[in-house]
């Protein structure tokens, strides 16, 4: 393996537990931190998601063009990830007026889309093989996809469902055991584990950041949403500075 090669899948990292933490972390302060710019600020979903877009475009280009793996851009990427698709949810969701399961299946349409051009032009979409550009757009596209398809089918799930913030997100650490324990115990493909449980985490996030912030009559905490946010931040930001991330080398 070529020096190049090692330098472009240095920039993602390892996935270990301390991934799966800090990637829950990260989607429930999308939910919470694009609820504060939504509606909070009042800037609405369709301003919300621009801002969050460029912030996105902007977070993966210094990805991209970064010489190795630098823990705080990565997880930088994956937050704005999660903030664009929360707001883009909403949009779609509410202002294009399809609601929850129409959303959840045009974004689950776009995700398999995704997914399906990345292993057609590149063979495989396992995270040890994003040692390109070409490679790492795909994985970014992807990323986002899943987590705005997290945002629509957690509020499918807490809403429509009627399981209730509390009752989905009990649904959805319920699967991702399942998906642990079919990573440990079966020969299902990790790189298939990897994306179920990546999905899966999103929504999970979702309803946990709603059950924060949502008023009590609605089932929630009626947390302030920025308070919540600034300790979620800071959250994420201890487990940068105190836990060393290794760059992936070859799992999913």
């Amino acid at each position: 393996m070529n020096k190049v090669t090692e330098q472009m899948i240095s920039k993602v990292p390892q996935v270990t537990l301390l991934f799966w933490i800090i990637k829950i972390a990260a989607t429930t302060l999308g939910e919470t931190g694009g609820d504060a710019v939504s509606m909070s600020m009042d800037y609405g979903y369709l301003i919300s998601t621009a801002i969050f877009a460029v912030i996105f475009l902007i977070a993966v280009v210094a990805q991209i063009i970064a010489k190795g793996f630098h823990p705080f851009l990565y997880w930088t990427t994956v937050i704005a990830t999660t903030t664009v698709g929360t707001t883009l949810a909403d949009y779609v969701d509410r202002s294009l007026a399809i609601g929850y399961a129409g959303g959840t299946l045009l974004l689950v349409t776009l995700l398999m889309a995704s997914l399906y051009a990345w292993h057609r032009l590149l063979g495989t979409t396992s995270v040890a093989s994003v040692n390109s550009p070409k490679a790492e757009m795909f994985y970014w596209l992807t990323i986002m996809f899943s987590q705005t398809l997290g945002t629509a089918l957690g509020d499918w799930t807490a809403d429509t469902a009627n399981l209730g913030y509390v009752g989905a997100a009990i649904i959805f650490s319920v699967l991702l055991a399942l998906v642990a324990a079919a990573h440990f115990w079966t020969q299902i493909s990790k790189t298939t584990l990897f994306w179920v449980a990546f999905i899966l985490t999103r929504p999970l996030g979702a309803v946990v950041g709603d059950f924060l912030d949502k008023p009590i009559s609605s089932g929630g905490l009626a947390l302030d949403r920025y308070s919540a946010s600034a300790a979620l931040l800071v959250f994420i930001i201890m487990c940068i500075v105190l836990f060393n991330q290794k760059p992936a080398k070859g799992c999913c």
